[in-house]
């Protein structure tokens, strides 16, 4: 799907206030996507986790030893070189180390660069260096855990902006990525509107039938809600 696929004006907004266990949810009911989850990530700093925005991807591969001096992306001849300065504030970067852990995709150097540029968040399927100082920086961060070695220890830059698989998830430049407390969802951009607008209604009705159960309704024949479920919840709110 294009990366300059149209969203409706009020996606993003929206999307603020859908969880990521229900956009992974309504990806499976609406499109049968079973994969949209990032696995084995988690924030940096619990407390600063929530971000939303498009994808912007960086593909590491293992290290060829002689590609040793232009290994890291901040490196002169690296294929990376400059690009980290390019990206468009409200991006997410979205980096795929091949889940290997036992180096740092980024340190709080790069990381200080990325929040003056506006990025809204980092999801790295690897290790991330400084992770002590990153937890204290607005940026929100999830990784697989700290990793004092930088990244040329294992692995080299080999790519921006194009298709990555991150923690089991296929990615594209400008997919939408959501992150909170619960975890890290994509969400392919052609269907964000849609996720979206579903999305937020679900969590409204949600919010209602667990009210109804707190009041001593039983569970079944409200949850998961019936067209009659529904049409009971659009009423109240009329």
């Amino acid at each position: 799907m294009a990366a300059d696929t149209p969203l409706a004006t009020d996606t993003l907004e929206r999307l603020r206030k859908v969880s990521t266990d229900t956009i992974t949810g309504l990806l499976m009911k609406i499109a049968g996507m079973r994969t949209r989850a990032v696995y084995g990530v988690h924030p940096v700093n619990p407390a600063r986790c929530r971000f939303i925005g498009p994808a912007y991807t960086i593909r590491y591969v293992p290290i060829r030893e002689d590609y040793t001096d232009t290994a890291s992306p901040v490196s002169p001849g690296s294929r990376l070189h400059g690009r980290l300065d390019e990206i468009p504030a409200g991006s997410v970067l979205v980096i795929d180390m091949g889940r290997d852990d036992t180096s740092g995709a980024l340190g709080d150097v790069i990381v200080a660069r990325l929040v003056a540029l506006g990025v809204a968040g980092v999801v790295v399927d690897g290790g991330m260096r400084d992770v002590s100082v990153i937890a204290q920086m607005p940026l929100p961060v999830f990784c697989r855990g700290n990793a004092p070695p930088p990244s040329p220890r294992s692995l080299m830059a080999a790519g921006v902006q194009e298709v990555i698989g991150c923690g089991g998830v296929m990615v594209e430049p400008a997919d939408i990525v959501v992150a909170d407390g619960n975890g890290v969802a994509v969400i392919p951009r052609h269907l964000a509107d849609e996720v979206a607008r579903k999305g937020e209604e679900q969590e409204e009705v949600e919010v209602w039938i667990k009210r109804q159960i707190e009041q001593g309704a039983p569970l079944s024949g409200l949850y998961p809600p019936t067209a009659d479920v529904m049409e009971k919840y659009r009423q109240a709110r009329s």
